[in-house]
């Protein structure tokens, strides 16, 4: 259903940027049919990049089509907001163009043509000077005015994504957040946790973008690391080269993982990664709870599987990481999706750290996260649990983020 819609939505989006951006900028002739081809090519580009990411085909046209997506969906967001007052200006246009075709006051008889050559040739004068005027008033105004709107959206279509690019490769911004829990023990506070999530490995990110993530996260000399899922797009034989760095995060009580959706996109699930993972030294807490001690208290550190396990057999079981606990002590929670929420409230989580959202990556997706997750982004409370929702680290499709720029952060606890 969601591959239906997508491509629906893909197949509209070209058709309606055929319409504004070539049949209402161009007549009829070989540069309307130009394109055509080229829209058709760009539509050909980016089928061409998704159905390679089931063939391990996309390192090579991932980026011209996932940059054409971005630049698609703003080309229509920005020309569909362009509508009302491209209706206006139409309006004001077709207006102005009958006062000038309106005659301002009747003429007066003419004598001094005569005979049917006379009246002839006078008819022939005022078809000439109607015509003239429809051909100015009317089509050149439709046509400056589509082409005015095309500009308008093409330039502010690339200079987003251009300005999201830069965000989205760039390094993520270090965010320091404090979190007051009230069961903390005194001995606990201080506490910190860098917590990063939605890595997004893959062939755009390349090693690089592994190296950034982990030398900021160990320029915070964090006592946990929380690493709070979807880290990866791809299988371990893809992508194992590009985790290797991971194996250098410092902390001084060990790092952890937790399963995301895009865990279980890979045809073998997330075992291999969960492997790989405990290979380099990070320790994946599938449906289970570790305690941290500090400071001669302790902790109950948890995490659950993501909720797109459980078509798979494989999803949260809040029972099994939470039951049994001593209920004097807080407990954090590593789940990846902020929705998740709601059970974790119902066992007694102090504090819950997720990911998932991207902050909306793009803007103005962070209003449609809004409809499907509790929390979009930064620290909230839902049923009395305190929730911290991180924008990710990295990007999925378009190597790009507007408005929500990638982030590492230093959350600190207090009592």
């Amino acid at each position: 259903m969601f591959v239906l819609i997508f491509v629906a939505g893909v197949l509209l989006a070209h058709f309606y940027l055929w319409h504004r951006l070539v049949r209402q900028t161009t007549g009829p002739g070989r540069l309307r049919k130009s394109l055509t081809w080229g829209l058709a090519g760009l539509l050909a580009v980016l089928v061409t990049t998704f159905a390679g990411t089931r063939m391990g085909l996309e390192s090579w046209v991932a980026w011209p089509g996932y940059i054409w997506l971005a630049v698609m969906f703003y080309l229509v967001v920005i020309l569909a907001v362009l509508e009302i007052p491209r209706a206006v200006v139409a309006a004001f246009l077709r207006r102005a163009g009958r006062r000038e075709r309106a005659p301002e006051a009747a003429p007066e008889p003419v004598a001094v043509l005569a005979g049917t050559a006379g009246l002839e040739e006078a008819a022939s004068v005022e078809a000439a000077f109607v015509g003239a005027g429809a051909a100015s008033g009317g089509m050149s105004r439709r046509l400056f005015l589509g082409r005015a709107t095309a500009a308008v959206a093409g330039v502010s279509a690339l200079g987003t994504v251009g300005y999201g690019m830069s965000s989205a490769l760039g390094d993520p911004v270090i965010e320091r957040v404090k979190v007051a829990l009230p069961k903390l023990d005194s001995r606990l506070s201080g506490l910190r946790f860098a917590v990063v999530s939605d890595i997004h490995l893959g062939p755009l990110t390349g090693i690089g973008h592994t190296e950034r993530i982990v030398r900021m996260i160990n320029g915070l000399e964090a006592d946990v690391v929380a690493i709070v899922g979807d880290l990866v797009d791809g299988s371990v034989a893809q992508l194992g080269a590009l985790a290797k760095p991971l194996k250098s995060l410092e902390s001084r009580y060990g790092a952890f993982f937790v399963t995301g959706n895009h865990e279980y996109f890979a045809p073998e699930g997330p075992g291999e990664w969960v492997e790989e993972l405990g290979e380099l030294g990070v320790r994946s807490l599938r449906n289970e709870r570790v305690e941290i001690r500090h400071q001669g208290a302790v902790l109950d550190l948890a995490g659950v599987n993501d909720v797109g396990g459980t078509s798979v057999g494989d999803g949260p079981d809040f029972t099994k990481a939470l039951g049994g606990r001593d209920a004097g002590q807080s407990t954090v929670l590593l789940a990846h999706q902020p929705i998740q929420v709601s059970e974790a409230a119902r066992h007694g989580v102090d504090l819950q750290l997720s990911g998932h959202t991207h902050g909306g990556q793009i803007a103005p997706f962070n209003l449609v996260v809004g409809l499907q997750q509790p929390v979009v982004s930064g620290l909230a409370t839902i049923d009395g649990v305190q929730v911290y929702v991180s924008r990710g680290a990295g990007f999925w499709g378009p190597p790009v983020r507007v408005g929500a720029p990638p982030e590492i952060t230093m959350l600190e606890l207090h009592s």
